[in-house]
């Protein structure tokens, strides 16, 4: 019976100690998931505006079946007549998926880029998060590329030993050139 004792007792203790700890974890995440949410939001809705500053607003998300394409969003005027669109792509870079949301005008030329999300390598892949290589991207049209020299009209310059990461952001950007294309000729 002792035997009983020595290994019952430690594990209800254990049970409960495990069921209060996900009883609490359940009650934080319910508290606190609609502020996430809305956080989450906002910041979409603000890096939206960094990349097509010439939006009023945003319209729902529209459906486009380009690779690696999360949404498309239409950007509005004051009038609410569609100037472009603001999409957001993932694609695979050195070290895991970058999310990248890119402004489109009507004419197919980029307003912007933004780097949501990566994962790179710091000083070398990460530098594809400052201005001076995003802005790189603003008034190019589909079809961009990569140079490691000197870039011709519709290319970028590469990153120093980060080719895959220039690569990887220039596939995004040009996913998101033809979703725009798709949605705002169709």
């Amino acid at each position: 019976m002792t035997k009983f004792k020595e290994y019952f007792a430690p594990t209800v203790v254990l049970f409960l100690v495990c069921l209060i700890a996900a009883f609490l974890l359940g009650a934080t995440n319910q508290v606190t998931a609609p502020r996430i949410e809305q956080i989450q939001y906002d910041n979409e809705v603000a890096a939206r505006k960094v990349v097509f500053a010439a939006a009023d607003s945003f319209g729902d998300p529209a459906e486009s079946s380009a690779e690696g394409v999360k949404t498309v969003v239409p950007a509005l005027d004051a009038d609410g007549k569609v100037i472009g669109c603001v999409v957001t792509a993932v694609t695979k870079g050195y070290g895991g998926d970058i999310t990248v949301m890119t402004g489109v005008d009507a004419d197919g030329a980029v307003t912007g880029v933004s780097i949501l999300d990566m994962s790179e390598t710091a000083g070398l892949g990460a530098n594809a998060k400052k201005q001076s290589f995003r802005d790189q991207f603003i008034g190019k049209i589909a079809g961009v590329t990569v140079s490691k020299d000197q870039p011709g009209e519709n290319a970028i310059d590469a990153l120093t030993g980060a080719t895959i990461t220039s690569r990887a952001v220039t596939r995004a950007v040009n996913a998101s050139i033809e979703a725009a294309g798709g949605v705002l000729n169709g």
